[in-house]
């Protein structure tokens, strides 16, 4: 590949893991520090879950660790560090998302929310991680030599 076709590709890279990151990160930041993750527990999870076989002990669980999964895999996404790893979580995420969603809305319409964050988090993770040259996983592969 040229070094043209190379800049190209990264920053493409860099835009889409810029924006997923963004995303969950601000995201997560809303609902640790605005909200707080105790009221997104109650506010997501218990008023909308309490009524369904979920154990209550269930909707504590994840409702209090979506929030800190989403800052945390948004800020590495951002920072382009232990990106598969931090995308794996987040895709954790969208899946335990869309289970709730549906759960309570057979029908419930994805292309507001999931579906962007979806669609991104998918490209990312199918491209080839030589493509993510403006990231520190690149930096760290470079010192690597892997």
């Amino acid at each position: 590949m040229d070094r043209e076709t190379g800049v190209r590709r990264g920053l493409a890279f860099l835009l889409a893991r810029g924006l997923l990151g963004l995303m969950f990160f601000m995201t997560g930041i809303y609902k640790l520090f605005e909200m707080g993750p105790v009221e997104h527990v109650r506010h997501f999870f218990l008023e909308a879950y309490a009524d369904t076989f979920l154990p209550i002990w269930s909707l504590w669980l994840v409702g209090i660790a979506i929030p800190f999964v989403e800052f945390v895999a948004g800020a590495l996404v951002l920072l382009g560090f232990r990106t598969r790893e931090a995308l794996i979580a987040l895709g954790c995420v969208l899946v335990i998302v869309t289970f709730g969603h549906l759960l309570k809305e057979p029908f419930f319409r994805f292309d507001t929310h999931v579906m962007p964050r979806a669609i991104l988090l998918l490209v990312i993770l199918a491209t080839p991680v030589e493509y993510d040259r403006f990231s520190l996983d690149h930096l760290v592969r470079m010192r690597t030599g892997s």
